[in-house]
């Protein structure tokens, strides 16, 4: 008999999530449906895989405008990819994770693919992989879809994050958002003739004679800036709103609003001693926990809070969800930045504590009037201390 080389080539089945059997495992999602966007993650198992057999999915979704916003996956058990992945999409949402059913993933997912259609927004890759999760239409009651919102949303610690949180949703047109937080209250046109808003910072005053607080709002409106006063009345738990007015409102210019929302920023400045040295997600305990973006002349390590409480003050300002930054430049110089002085002493700490802090010289340290690292990283400089000696001569 004639002797035959043969050579085994893998199904198809064996490197893909496209098997039939599917086993739903677990899922949690976000509880930051207050800040309008919720990530959710579903884990599956695929019993006709036998090389890769679990399917991690992580989702996010948009409730103000985009609908099912993007979509990533782990096929088999990454867990270095895996915990990138956890940190990149919920790294960000300074929320807890409330564990779901897979009736209640279906239908959040439907939910947002829904939005998406009706707003014509293309829809993220990898319908392959979840697209089998929108073949089974799920319809939910009322009481199951109160339910389900009551997870998606943080429990409001108090009247000031109510209205910061209520206005943030009436400001973005996100009306389902707005009615969780005031379900007495029949209409959220107040703000119509905006278009839509991102609330960038908000002054409450309580004790108002005529409304149980007053505030003064600024709103980006597509790079058109309003001053908008508003009254608001909340019931006597102060987790609900009664009323709300619109008392006044007029535009202002960028220059103006930059004016307003002006701080702060503390940057520590570090030589890397040694070629050889590397920083990365796991260089710090702060780094692991933070959001990567590559960019034309380095790396950013975005640091948030682990939860939303700068909602809740009298004075909320959006960007106030950040913790701490670090940008380390092709040119190998590790930048530190921060808003306040006790942040930037938490992330140099942060660096001494670490293995890599023996590899770090810091050779100057500023405090800007505004924010400037954000200009630096796209200036297409990559030393610090010439973009610095460029400002300064007016260049």
């Amino acid at each position: 008999m004639e002797n035959r080389n043969f050579k085994l080539i893998n199904g198809g089945l064996l490197d893909t999530a496209e098997t039939s059997g599917k086993t739903f495992v677990s899922a949690y999602m976000s509880n930051s449906r207050l800040m309008g966007v919720v990530a959710m993650y579903v884990h599956w198992k695929l019993p006709d895989n036998d090389t890769l057999g679990d399917l991690h999915q992580f989702f996010y979704f948009d409730a103000e405008e985009f609908g099912f916003d993007s979509y990533e996956s782990v096929l088999g058990s990454d867990h270095e990819e895996l915990e990138r992945l956890e940190n990149t999409i919920f790294g960000g949402l300074g929320s807890i994770k409330a564990d779901i059913t897979e009736r209640q993933a279906l239908y959040m997912l439907q939910q947002y693919y829904e939005i998406s259609l009706m707003a014509g927004f293309p829809l993220p890759e990898g319908m392959e992989e979840y697209g089998f999760m929108l073949n089974k239409h799920i319809e939910f009651t009322d009481d199951e879809e109160e339910e389900l919102m009551g997870l998606q949303c943080t429990e409001i610690a108090s009247p000031f994050e109510l209205v910061n949180y209520f206005l943030m949703r009436c400001f973005s047109k996100d009306f389902p958002g707005a009615e969780y937080l005031a379900p007495e209250m029949e209409d959220f046109t107040q703000y119509n003739n905006m278009g839509v808003g991102t609330l960038c910072m908000n002054k409450i005053r309580p004790g108002d004679s005529a409304y149980g607080y007053t505030t003064e709002s600024l709103v980006d409106c597509d790079e058109s800036y309003y001053i908008v006063v508003s009254g608001v009345t909340t019931d006597t738990t102060g987790k609900r709103v009664t009323h709300c007015e619109r008392v006044s409102s007029y535009k202002i210019s960028p220059a103006e609003a930059a004016l307003i929302m002006a701080r702060s920023e503390f940057v520590t400045v570090y030589e890397v001693l040694g070629e050889t040295t590397e920083f990365n997600r796991n260089a710090t305990p702060l780094t692991k926990r933070s959001v990567v973006t590559e960019h034309d002349n380095g790396k950013l390590y975005m640091v948030f809070h682990t939860d939303n409480s700068h909602v809740n003050k009298k004075i909320y300002r959006l960007n106030e969800d950040v913790s701490g930054i670090y940008y380390m430049t092709n040119g190998r110089q590790l930048i530190a930045a921060a808003y306040t002085l006790e942040e930037i002493q938490k992330l140099e700490l942060d660096l001494g504590s670490a293995p890599v802090g023996h590899s770090l010289l810091p050779v100057s340290r500023y405090e800007f009037q505004e924010p400037v690292l954000y200009e630096f990283v796209n200036s297409g400089f990559d030393d610090f201390e010439e973009f610095v000696d460029t400002i300064k001569s007016g260049e």
